[in-house]
């Protein structure tokens, strides 16, 4: 699995939001995109996913051309999301919304969706609820969660519908050192068995304890790319945004 970004670019009006951006991704890799607030970060994410076109430039997965196709279609390929505000059906109990993205993967989907996951396989998807810590939780209304344990559903949710690319914007914002390190750890688990990860992420804890890449954006360009020691070695990086980022880092 391989997804090339090449000289992508998009702006809003006189706002170049990302300018000429590039990358490599590869399955097994977890690639962190880290800058200050505006950096472009979300429009990137947004244009890969297909929710923005691109104004130029090129993204391809396993050597498709994705230009044309929109965010369903692109999820069909194997493009997860996740959002830096958990995106769940609070009106569904836990068991019932990891149900659901198990369902999504069969093409009986209509019928598990109007059972709220029935047709799942129970063995499975306790499997699954365990794999996540969410077994306790399987009868819990979504709305009902501590935010902590609503992003571990938001995840199991990504996960359960088998992406080949997950696209992570912000995944541990408002959560504890404890919290973010043990979702993180779930996904770097996932990357083992060869999901390739792109994520933003202002606590930098998460950056340097858990991605192989980091490629640093400010103002929409990027200005350094590499391994995690490098980047945090990297004066014009400290500079731009890792002194700040460091001083502002959350317990």
């Amino acid at each position: 699995m391989k997804l090339v970004v090449t000289g992508l670019s998009k702006s809003f009006g006189a706002v170049r939001a990302v300018d000429d951006v590039g990358f490599t991704l590869e399955g097994g890799q977890m690639l962190a995109l880290i800058g200050p607030n505006g950096a472009g970060k979300s429009t990137c994410f947004q244009c890969i996913n297909g929710q923005l076109r691109p104004d130029a430039g090129r993204i391809e997965f396993d050597g498709r051309d994705l230009a044309r196709l929109g965010v369903a279609a692109r999820a069909r390929l194997g493009l997860g999301r996740t959002f830096q505000i958990a995106q769940v059906a609070a009106s569904l109990s836990v068991g019932q919304h990891v149900a659901l993205a198990l369902a999504a993967r069969d093409p009986g989907v209509w019928h598990g969706i109007r059972g709220r996951g029935a047709g799942v396989d129970p063995a499975e998807l306790r499997a699954w609820l365990e794999r996540f810590d969410l077994e306790p939780l399987a009868g819990r209304l979504c709305g009902e969660l501590p935010y902590p344990e609503l992003k571990r559903v938001e995840l199991a949710s990504a996960l359960a519908l088998r992406p080949r690319v997950l696209l992570m914007d912000e995944p541990t914002a408002g959560m504890t050192r404890a919290d973010r390190r043990g979702l993180m750890a779930i996904v770097k688990q996932e990357a083992a068995g060869g999901l390739a990860v792109l994520f933003t992420e202002h606590s930098m804890d998460v950056v340097f304890g858990f991605a192989d890449k980091v490629l640093v954006l400010v103002r929409g360009r990027v200005i350094a790319d590499g391994a995690p020691a490098q980047i945090a070695a990297d004066p014009a990086v400290r500079a731009a945004y890792l002194g700040t980022a460091a001083a502002g880092e959350p317990a």
